[in-house]
């Protein structure tokens, strides 16, 4: 263990409660990213992704072996694109070849390059978590139910409106300023809120914005003229389709997970972000398939934003095994999945029944 820890009396601890400070002490030697890991994990990642998807579209129609690539590379996928994630929290000079590799094996053929994720510095400050300027944040769980179900009917318009901003509003936007702003203020982000908008518009011929747009566009119009001179059959880009679906319904259902989303639009403070926030800790093979790149640990993630993905749960476990019993980072806690699901539906659930309550009843 960090021989930092020693220092910190247990009594502190317990009256620091959720400290970042207290909490870096005790885990202050899993800091240092190990960009070999990242490579190897990216580039192995990348291969059953890709390999399993030519598996995926080769196989015989409604095959098992069919299935079987269409599940194995939808997880493959899902877990390279989540290292979106891990780049938004890496300094600017920090990885910027793995940052470079990644866009190329991943963000522009997904149409989603990693500035689309820049947005996510709002979803870590105490003053936009959990509000309308947090893209990453809907009040779920103080919201109707309904509200759940609307948000995963979305799901299968997601591809198609990354190939609609690709293939149409990018060169449109070139011509019509007006749109580019739009574009770059409301069309760019990877996030789930429909309202935002991001509160530092990039210029509209930033070059890093117009080289991963130019990317794209080209990337999306070479597949479209493929298939429209029959190299491509237009049955592949379907079964693309619903590969790319399956991964977005997988994320989003661990978006769900990732918090308890009970803020009705307020400030929380640093301790508040970590509480309305969600560890997954049950079987360990299930849950990294489900929550990959450190993902299952979420709100350790927000209690220590730039610890790396591969020191989570070596970091979570010091933190289990430090803390007093009585630390709320435990109550943080969840044993599945499908266990925080249910309860942000319960949470959904008892709000329908508060609003819909008569003035001076309290709903059971």
């Amino acid at each position: 263990m960090n021989r930092a820890a020693s220092t910190i009396e247990g009594q502190e601890i317990a009256q620091a409660n959720l400290s970042a400070r207290v909490a870096k002490a005790l885990v202050g030697d899993l800091f240092e990213l190990k960009p070999g890991l990242y490579w190897l994990d990216l580039l192995l990642s990348s291969s059953v992704a890709y390999a399993a998807a030519a598996v995926y579209l080769l196989a015989p129609a409604l095959s098992a072996l069919q299935f079987l690539g269409l599940f194995i590379s939808g997880v493959a996928f899902y877990r390279i694109a989540t290292f979106m994630h891990e780049i938004a929290h890496m300094r600017r000079d920090q990885m910027r070849l793995f940052k470079f590799g990644w866009n190329i094996l991943v963000g522009i053929p997904l149409l989603t390059p990693s500035l689309f994720y820049t947005s996510h510095a709002d979803h870590h400050s105490n003053r936009h978590y959990g509000t309308a300027s947090d893209g990453e944040y809907l009040p779920f769980g103080a919201s109707s139910p309904t509200a759940i179900v609307r948000f995963l009917c979305t799901i299968p318009f997601a591809p198609v409106l990354a190939v609609l901003r690709a293939l149409v509003l990018v060169p449109l936007s070139f011509s019509i300023p007006r749109l580019r702003v739009w574009l770059l203020e409301s069309a760019s982000a990877a996030v789930i809120s429909p309202s935002y908008k991001r509160r530092h518009v990039p210029l509209n011929w930033d070059p890093m914005w117009l080289i991963c747009d130019l990317a794209c566009f080209c990337y999306a119009l070479a597949v479209s003229l493929l298939v429209a001179r029959g190299v491509i059959d237009a049955t592949l880009i379907g079964k693309l389709y619903l590969l790319i679906t399956f991964s977005i319904t997988l994320n989003w259902f661990r978006t769900l997970a990732a918090h308890r989303y009970r803020s009705r639009g307020f400030e929380l403070s640093h301790a508040g972000q970590v509480l309305d926030s969600i560890n997954i800790t049950g079987d360990p093979i299930v849950t990294a398939l489900l929550f990959p790149v450190g993902l299952r640990y979420h709100s350790l993630h927000h209690l220590l934003p730039s610890l790396p993905y591969h020191a989570l749960s070596a970091a979570h476990q010091r933190l289990m095994e430090e803390l007093p019993a009585e630390s709320p980072y435990r109550e943080t806690n969840c044993l599945s999945m499908f266990a925080a699901l249910a309860q942000l539906w319960r949470d959904a659930s008892r709000y329908r029944a508060t609003a819909v309550a008569p003035t001076g009843e309290s709903s059971r």
